[in-house]
């Protein structure tokens, strides 16, 4: 006290400064232990900064990545990896991605979120009902041929409005407008296994026909079949569950 009976300054400034101490080590500690009832997206977001895990560089452990960010997809358990800032200017001038994914355009099937990846990690090629032609093949040829990519996945899905379209064509002998009719030409070869293999779905017969189908012709091309005979690549045929969100693998599966 002064003499006029006042706090004492030093004594108030002593004070104020072990209450900001205190309310910064407050602040402090509730950043570095985040509450075990975060949410989902909280835990999400913390994730999102972790240390990118390794490059797969084979075809097992490629393909072991991949059905293990589905299984995260189909519980909810995201892992958000290699989606910040970091990741951007890591890749910014270089890329090596371990898989290549030639899917359809369906907007309910984005391989890098049903996969649970991130930048860099996939070459995707996208077209209705996986139709092939010689570009979409040099696409796909693209990482396996200039970066080592160990895994190309054809993946198809259910309900495929492409396949449905295309089966509906065929079957009527009604061709599509424009250049929707390259697609169903594309994807004959799958509509004649289609009809041979029978079925209580044809239109669903025929969607994991034209994954087969296209998967074959893949992995035994002049390009990719001697990578995929040395072993250091695996073309693997997959069909997308709208309803669950899990990937079933079809054929090609490394071991």
């Amino acid at each position: 006290m002064d003499r006029a009976g006042h706090p004492d300054r030093r004594a108030l400034l002593g004070i104020g400064l072990a209450g900001a101490a205190a309310a910064l080590a407050g602040c402090s500690s509730t950043r570095t232990a985040a509450p075990t009832s975060a949410s989902p997206e909280a835990r999400a977001a913390q994730t999102t900064t972790a240390s990118p895990q390794a490059r797969p560089t084979t075809p097992a452990a490629a393909f072991a990545r991949l059905m293990e960010g589905n299984k995260r997809w189909v519980s909810g358990d995201l892992h958000h990896p290699d989606r910040d800032p970091n990741r951007r200017q890591l890749v910014a001038q270089h890329q090596e991605p371990f898989g290549s994914i030639l899917s359809c355009i369906d907007s309910r099937v984005p391989p890098e979120l049903l996969f649970d990846t991130g930048l860099g990690d996939l070459y995707v090629m996208r077209t209705g009902g996986e139709a092939i032609d010689p570009v979409v093949t040099g696409s796909v040829e693209y990482g396996p041929m200039t970066s080592g990519t160990p895994l190309v996945v054809v993946l198809g899905h259910q309900r495929c409005g492409a396949v449905a379209a295309a089966y509906k064509s065929l079957r009527d002998g009604k061709p599509l407008p424009g250049n929707l009719q390259a697609i169903v030409k594309a994807l004959e070869p799958a509509y004649r296994q289609a009809v041979r293999q029978g079925g209580a779905d044809p239109v669903e017969t025929m969607a994991r026909a034209q994954v087969t189908v296209t998967a074959a012709d893949l992995r035994s091309n002049q390009d990719l079949g001697p990578l995929v005979a040395k072993g250091t690549l695996a073309v693997v045929g997959a069909y997308y569950s709208l309803d669950t969100g899990k990937v079933e693998v079809l054929s090609g599966a490394p071991s």
